[in-house]
């Protein structure tokens, strides 16, 4: 296994140092099909919210650096073989921090409970917003619910067109070079 905590320690100023914010450390299984673990590193750059491809390979140098070093002074971050995702959190982005729930209140989202709340274990709808560690959604069965932020399993925002909208793309170069064109079919 692996502390995500210590991860987080040895990570969040690789990111800082960049000049990102980061979203979230965890271990989740790899997506190559291997049966092995992913480290997900998920961080944003502050000024767009997301991050482009240099910018994730950079803090994947440095991540990997920095892991290197203390395994090779003896200090094991995690256990086993594993591979390094470096990513941006995307439209759909988890929300793991509280400025999460603030900034993004006004769109759809969807949260896991780590043990039922008001009846209900997941809840998805309006975010309304956090205050102190209250955090509120009009969900679409139960209605106005606050829930204990400490009680959150997971939350992530929901794939809208309010979202889209909302969410501007970093780079739109090429994009009016694009061509339609009418496939034929076969006859």
């Amino acid at each position: 296994m692996a502390d995500i905590a210590r991860l987080t320690e040895v990570i969040e100023p690789e990111a800082k140092a960049l000049g990102f914010d980061l979203v979230r450390v965890a271990m989740i299984p790899s997506e190559a099909g291997d049966g092995g673990m992913a480290l997900q590193v998920m961080a944003e750059d502050p000024a767009t919210g997301q991050l482009v491809i240099d910018q994730c390979a950079a803090l994947s140098r440095r991540v990997s650096d920095a892991i290197d070093a203390l395994e090779e002074s003896g200090e094991v971050l995690v256990e086993g073989a594993y591979h390094l995702e470096v990513s941006s959190p995307g439209i759909d982005r988890p929300l793991t921090r509280t400025k999460d729930f603030a900034n993004w209140a006004g769109h759809e989202a969807k949260i896991s409970m780590d043990r039922a709340w008001d009846g209900q274990r997941t809840l998805r709808g309006n975010l309304v917003g956090i205050e102190g560690d209250m955090v509120t959604i009009e969900d679409r069965k139960a209605g106005t619910v606050s829930l204990p932020r400490n009680m959150i399993h997971s939350a992530k925002l929901v794939l809208t067109d309010a979202l889209i909208a909302a969410t501007q793309p970093l780079d739109t170069s090429g994009a009016d070079e694009l061509v339609e064109t009418e496939e034929k079919a076969d006859d």
